[in-house]
């Protein structure tokens, strides 16, 4: 499997291509300028060689010819020429050549030597033979003299070869430090340079996690205005951001007012149906009891209706909950004990459903939280309901209360069928249904846990769930109240 490549920063790729070309241009120009020194170099040390050439060449037109008189030991044909030089003749094509020694002492060179230097057949210019061993690369020059014979001299490349070398490394080490330090120059720069961009994203990470999902949103953060000059290019991203900013100002508080007056028409509407639904089932109730003698059919529509009124009230009073917390509405704050609490909510439970296995876990201490108790019990209620009507009988459900740092955590869980990931997602939602893995032995209106989100909410704790086949677990978390 091939593995993505990792993206660079904008900041890394600028310094690098700052660095890049300034190490291309270094090379470019350090190449040139060390090509051109050896050039130089080369083409004085043929002008010296040309010049002990034609020395060397009247020397071996007198008397004694270019070979060194008297053996190995003599140098007049060598005068005035620098240690390390080498000369000698080619006759009938093989050549005999000295080097002059440190200690001007002559000394022949191998046969392998003269045969490399007997191939020698440009006249008149110089060109360079490898003669290897001690004496490396030379520059060697051939001039036919007056006697028949071909009169060649060499100076070694040697000291052109070190003085090329040092300057390479001189500019190997220049280019080196110059890098070094355009790369620390070209970090703090480019830094510089994008501040402008860090402050807009992070005017945009600030936005982006702003609560805007619901509710009364004030969006007043805004790119400033030296970031938001339409002149540069930083200043256009800010100005278009602060445009769409502003867009989404403006859909928000259009959002935000049109939910105002939905909460508005489901609260009032829900006061105002509480009183009629009231009347049916009292009516209802008050007709089915009253003694008459009414037909069979009759009487099971009364009861029809007043069971209907019954949910219907319940459904009115959950909408009628929820648009006064999605109003704001305060709740009330006192002591709540968690474990008395839960040990009416689960008692309830055990009554409306005998047939799951009830189990209450508490701690030895009181669990104390500020809230309103009517509404945590509803909280606890719930979800006990929401286990009992979504899971088989014979269920084990469990109630706990736990105590984790500064929070409580009430706990509802039971080894049912579970959750399908998809309705997970969304159990918290308002009329979310469970699917049919999960049992729909009696109706819901889908707004029991919106409401203990809701609730919970309004507390300043949290709730989740956490479910797999065989476990599901509600978690609801609760700020303590100080001792």
């Amino acid at each position: 499997m091939r593995l993505p490549r990792p993206r660079w920063t904008l900041r890394r790729r600028l310094v690098f291509g700052i660095v890049a070309l300034l190490a291309a241009v270094s090379v470019v120009v350090g190449t040139v300028s060390v090509l051109t020194l050896n050039d130089s170099l080369v083409t004085k040390l043929d002008d010296q060689v040309t010049s002990a050439s034609s020395r060397f060449q009247n020397i071996a037109e007198g008397p004694g010819g270019g070979r060194p008189p008297g053996g190995a030991g003599a140098i007049a044909p060598f005068a005035g020429l620098p240690p390390g030089t080498v000369a000698g003749t080619v006759t009938d094509g093989e050549a005999t050549a000295y080097v002059l020694g440190d200690q001007l002492q002559v000394t022949p060179l191998t046969d392998e030597q003269n045969a490399d230097l007997a191939d020698l057949a440009v006249y008149d210019t110089p060109v360079t033979i490898d003669l290897g061993g001690d004496l490396g690369e030379y520059r060697f020059m051939l001039t036919e003299s007056a006697t028949g014979e071909d009169v060649l001299i060499g100076m070694s490349l040697a000291e052109v070869h070190s003085t090329v070398n040092q300057v390479l490394l001189v500019v190997a080490l220049v280019t080196l430090a110059g890098l070094i330090a355009a790369f620390a120059a070209g970090t703090a720069i480019v830094r510089v340079a994008l501040r402008p961009l860090e402050r807009v994203a992070a005017t945009a990470a600030h936005v982006s996690e702003l609560p805007l999902e619901r509710g009364e949103v004030a969006l007043a953060v805004r790119v400033p205005d030296e970031d938001a000059d339409p002149r540069t290019e930083v200043g256009q991203v800010g100005a278009a951001i602060n445009r769409m900013l502003g867009h989404i100002s403006s859909a928000l508080t259009a959002r935000e007012a049109s939910e105002r007056k939905v909460r508005t028409f489901v609260a009032d509407a829900s006061h105002e149906l509480r009183t009629p639904l009231a009347s049916i089932r009292g009516y209802a109730e008050l007709t089915r009891r009253g003694g008459h003698e009414l037909p069979a059919d009759v009487v099971h529509a009364l009861g029809r209706v007043e069971s209907e009124s019954i949910r219907m009230t319940s459904l009115v009073e959950d909408l009628l909950l929820l648009a006064r917390l999605d109003d704001g509405r305060s709740l009330e704050s006192i002591a709540v004990d968690l474990s008395q609490l839960m040990t009416d909510a689960v008692s309830d439970a055990y009554a409306a459903g005998p047939d799951h296995e009830w189990i209450l876990e508490l701690p030895d201490a009181a669990v104390v939280v500020a809230g309103d108790s009517a509404r945590l019990h509803q909280v606890v209620t719930n979800l006990l309901a929401n286990a009992r009507v979504h899971t088989p009988a014979g269920t084990r459900v469990v109630a706990s209360v736990v105590l984790n740092g500064s929070t409580a955590e009430v706990r509802i869980s039971d080894n049912g069928p579970g959750i399908d990931e998809r309705v997970r997602e969304s159990a918290f939602e308002r009329f979310a249904r469970g699917d049919s893995s999960r049992s729909r032995a009696a109706g819901s209106t889908g707004l029991g846990l919106a409401i203990v989100a809701a609730i919970v909410e309004a507390h300043g704790g949290t709730v989740a769930v956490q479910s797999e086949p065989g476990s599901t677990v509600f978690t609801v978390a609760l700020p303590l109240t100080a001792d």
